[in-house]
């Protein structure tokens, strides 16, 4: 249906502006356009039920999946080291903020999560670039065909640039849930049982703190993967991103549709593990499913 009433048309694009109306209408039954789209949609859940995906329109006419095979390593990459970056800093400095809470550290800490937050993605990359890769020459710009240094070197970047607004979220979140859990009673009777400092804000505090940190840390992968379209994009990823993005400026439709129906499962199976997981590491959700 959506395909139905996008503007152009893929075999008109195809057969060329030179093309005979003979041509052009071969194309057409070929590519399945001639068929009522209740149909088309009907013979196309067929075939991905089967992972059949069709084929994309230009070049070579390369199998979706063969093209989803070799773009979603290079996005789940990314996602990935993202999120873990996010999580290791973000839940650092939120607990570092609330044990300093209303200090220097809390307040500098609270400032650059507001920044992070505030500042999307297609500002923080040029920036980014700009001053580690044109001004300080010290990062490549942009990927490479042939990788003149190790894989790393090239992600340090758009990793980076992912990172920046979960890993403010999570400060903010684990600094809230961490001050709450501070306040709690079993905390007082912990520093009043003469618990160690670390002992206290790591096994105590933040183990009771970090439980909204992790929904979130799901929630935020999800959108990671959707999120890097932009980063992809501004520094020439090969992944699902870069290429989606590539398909929607050349009408490859069947490009398209497989790229948004893959990213769409891979975030609502992720926010399903997230709900199988949060079970396991707090006995208080048991207990209400019970």
């Amino acid at each position: 249906m959506a395909s139905s009433l996008a503007p152009g048309d893929p075999a008109r694009l195809i057969a060329g502006e030179k093309a005979s109306e003979e041509q052009y209408l071969r194309i057409r039954s070929n590519l399945g356009l001639d068929a009522p789209w209740p149909q088309r949609y009907v013979m196309y859940l067929g075939k991905v039920a089967t992972g059949d995906f069709g084929k994309s329109y230009y070049g070579v006419q390369e199998p979706v999946k063969d093209i989803l095979a070799r773009t979603i390593p290079m996005t789940a990459k990314i996602a990935t080291l993202a999120i873990i970056l996010a999580a290791v800093v973000g839940i650092s400095l939120g607990t570092v903020a609330a044990i300093w809470e209303s200090k220097f550290a809390d307040r500098a800490i609270l400032t650059l999560s507001t920044l992070g937050v505030t500042i999307p993605n297609f500002v923080l990359a040029p920036i980014l670039g700009f001053v580690f890769a044109v001004k300080l020459n010290q990062l490549p710009l942009t990927w490479e065909t042939e990788l003149r240094a190790p894989e790393w070197y090239y992600l340090i970047l758009p990793v980076t640039a992912l990172s920046l607004r979960p890993m403010a979220l999570l400060t903010r979140l684990t600094r809230a849930s961490m001050v709450e859990t501070l306040r709690q009673e079993f905390i007082r009777t912990a520093i009043a049982k003469g618990v160690p400092p670390w002992r206290l804000y790591t096994k105590h505090a933040l183990r009771n703190a970090i439980l909204p940190s992790i929904t979130a840390i799901g929630t935020s992968y999800g959108f990671l993967l959707t999120g890097s379209f932009v980063i992809e994009t501004a520094f020439l990823l090969p992944g699902i991103g870069y290429k989606t993005i590539a398909a929607i400026q050349s009408n490859d439709i069947p490009v398209i549709q497989a790229c948004v129906l893959v990213t769409g499962c891979m975030f609502v199976g992720l926010n399903l593990i997230v709900d199988f997981i949060l079970p396991v590491l707090d006995p208080r959700i048991r207990e209400s499913q019970v």
